[in-house]
């Protein structure tokens, strides 16, 4: 590796672009795509139309062999005349299988495979931007895509073809196959994985004796990607594929499903990068309960263990995920999972973030929610109550407040008298504590008094004044020494000291 000057040490743009520089000479060097040592130039073959049906599958083979000629795209000026034969004869092969029948035969299946492997299977090269955010920055496009599309297009056409035998293209499409189809998910193209997402459906749907290893490398996927890397970007094409399998699975569920379901997809919401993904995985997480309902309480126990604690946008989505499960929840199911549930609701009504406040409040504009609650509102009321009330008067966000209003005007119509008492109790209980922190105040500021009042004394013993007072003076100190000891006692014992006198009053009030 070359050394770095001293201007390249002090300047971080310039060390930052040669280190780029460095990478497109490697990737040119090691060549991505595998590119032949000695140029190749391609001639363009009869077209497939033009030939003789007793020749046209010996050409259709050639021109496979054909297409197996790679070329290094990151050199956009050598091989063009070649670069253009091989489009060309891809978009035929393209065409010809999308439209004849009978050119599947048993000797073709080697060379189909064959082609496909040569030209999309490769080491996908390293991010160019290793603090890459899918978010904001754009995506590195794959250099080969005008040859690799075809290529996919090609599959896409092979494996819908009226004419493809699974019982023979399971010898080539086998576990090795769909394990570097798999791995080309990380791709950063969001064409190539498009596509990739439509191709494994597809072979997924075709071959049964590959669907449980498709689903279980994919299970590993995921672990390796919350546990390990925290980088994969085919998440979402692969969530996309899992909710059709999901759809499918027959009933009851199977165990391994199950895990599935409470072992990776659950904890899949802990990602940093969860909104690129999040659609796609409540989506998952909502067909397995329309599946077996009984899954909804470990379902919302989980997310609530995972719940965010400091990423708004995160407890946004999370709200919107429950949403949807509240939408297919059933009412058996509802009643188990009210209580820590709305505990979570009621915290993020109170957040000081308004769109979490707000996504939280719009819960009260689902008909099928409000029907569980008012069902629920001896349990639902008391909880969320305290937390209204206070957002009420508190809140910093007037639309927040427009919509708490609104909240506590439906719940108050679900059950007034609950809705008055819990109103009692409350302002009964914010006038104690509002007593209460008066007392302590009080309390510290005699103790505060009575802390200048000693200090005030040693002061005066350091310059000499005399020890001893007259009666009168000696007996007003020790008395009121006296009270502020029994007030700090009563600080150190937690207790008020005007409670009691307190409490006689409202009695004899309500005498």
């Amino acid at each position: 590796m070359s050394a770095i000057s001293a201007s390249e040490k002090v300047d971080g743009f310039t060390r930052k672009s040669v280190r780029k520089a460095q990478k497109q000479r490697r990737s040119q060097g090691s060549s991505q795509f595998r590119t032949q040592s000695a140029p190749v130039e391609l001639s363009p073959l009869p077209q497939l139309k033009d030939a003789p049906s007793t020749e046209q599958q010996e050409l259709f083979t050639q021109k496979l062999q054909q297409c197996c000629t790679l070329f290094d795209f990151l050199d956009s000026v050598t091989d063009l005349k070649s670069k253009e034969v091989k489009r060309a004869t891809l978009t035929e092969l393209v065409d010809y299988v999308s439209t004849n029948r009978g050119v599947l035969v048993e000797n073709a299946y080697p060379e189909i495979t064959n082609m496909i492997s040569t030209n999309i299977f490769r080491a996908l090269p390293p991010s160019d931007n290793p603090d890459f955010d899918p978010e904001e920055d754009e995506p590195t496009l794959e250099a080969a895509w005008p040859h690799i599309q075809l290529v996919y297009e090609f599959l896409l056409r092979f494996l819908e073809n009226p004419d493809f035998q699974p019982s023979i293209a399971k010898r080539y499409i086998d576990q090795r196959f769909v394990l570097q189809l798999l791995e080309l998910f990380d791709s950063e193209d969001p064409r190539e994985r498009d596509f990739l997402k439509t191709i494994l459906h597809r072979i997924y749907g075709k071959f049964l004796g590959l669907r449980a290893f498709i689903r279980k490398q994919i299970n590993n996927i995921f672990l390796k990607f919350i546990y390990e890397t925290e980088h994969f970007n085919g998440v979402a094409e692969l969530l996309e594929i899992l909710g059709s399998i999901i759809n499918g699975f027959a009933l009851p569920l199977k165990a391994e499903h199950k895990q599935f379901l409470m072992k990776v997809l659950i904890p899949l919401h802990t990602a940093k990068g969860l909104a690129l993904f999040h659609a796609q995985l409540a989506y998952c997480v909502v067909q397995f309960l329309e599946k077996d309902p009984t899954l909804t309480e470990p379902v919302i126990r989980g997310l609530l263990k995972f719940w965010p604690k400091t990423c708004s946008q995160k407890e946004v989505m999370f709200l919107g995920e429950i949403e949807e499960i509240l939408d297919v929840i059933e009412p058996t199911q509802f009643k188990k999972i009210q209580e820590p549930l709305f505990k979570q609701i009621a915290r993020c009504v109170a957040n000081p973030h308004f769109q979490v406040a707000e996504r939280a409040l719009y819960f009260w504009n689902n008909e099928y929610i409000l029907s569980l609650i008012e069902e629920n509102i001896d349990k639902i009321l008391p909880i969320m109550f305290g937390s209204l009330y206070k957002i009420s008067k508190e809140h910093w966000n007037q639309t927040i407040v427009a919509l708490v209003y609104n909240v506590l005007k439906a719940l108050m119509e679900m059950n007034c008298p609950l809705f008055d008492e819990l109103t009692s109790s409350y302002k009964a209980e914010r006038q104690k504590e509002k007593m209460k922190e008066q007392e302590r105040n009080e309390l510290w500021k005699k103790l505060d008094e009575l802390k200048v009042s000693r200090a005030s004394m040693v002061q005066n013993n350091s310059h000499g004044v005399p020890a001893v007072l007259n009666n009168n003076n000696s007996n007003n100190n020790n008395n009121e020494n006296q009270e502020n000891s029994n007030d700090a006692g009563a600080i150190m014992a937690d207790k008020d000291p005007d409670v009691t006198d307190a409490a006689s009053g409202s009695a004899s009030c309500a005498k």
